[in-house]
């Protein structure tokens, strides 16, 4: 699901809301929670997960080009981890021997 799939559902489902209402508020939503991690705070929704900030450490990196050795800086990262009710959810919608679609191929 797109972002614009998401605006386009929340519309539909709530008719009292314009298309351009349910963007604004789908932008606020994304927005608010980016400048929270941003900020190092922790996101938790229940039922569906929380959002966290993981710090990855420097490391030693190698040029695939050159071979030649560099230095990865530290980065902090977005962590997702789903709630009990999510993980449910999605294990009693999903067969167990149905592997995962592939993601769609990329043009370069």
């Amino acid at each position: 699901m797109t972002r614009s799939d998401l605006v386009a559902r929340l519309a539909e489902r709530f008719s009292q809301l314009t298309q351009r209402d349910t963007e604004f508020a789908v932008k606020t939503i994304l927005d608010a929670m980016t400048d929270a991690l941003a900020r190092g705070h922790r996101i938790e929704i229940r039922g569906f997960g929380s959002f966290s900030i993981n710090r990855r450490p420097p490391r030693m990196g190698r040029n695939p080009r050159s071979g030649e050795q560099v230095v990865i800086p530290e980065k902090l990262v977005p962590h997702f981890k789903p709630g009990k009710a999510l993980r449910e959810a999605v294990d009693a919608h999903v067969p167990a021997d149905t592997p995962p679609p592939l993601p769609p191929l990329r043009r370069f």
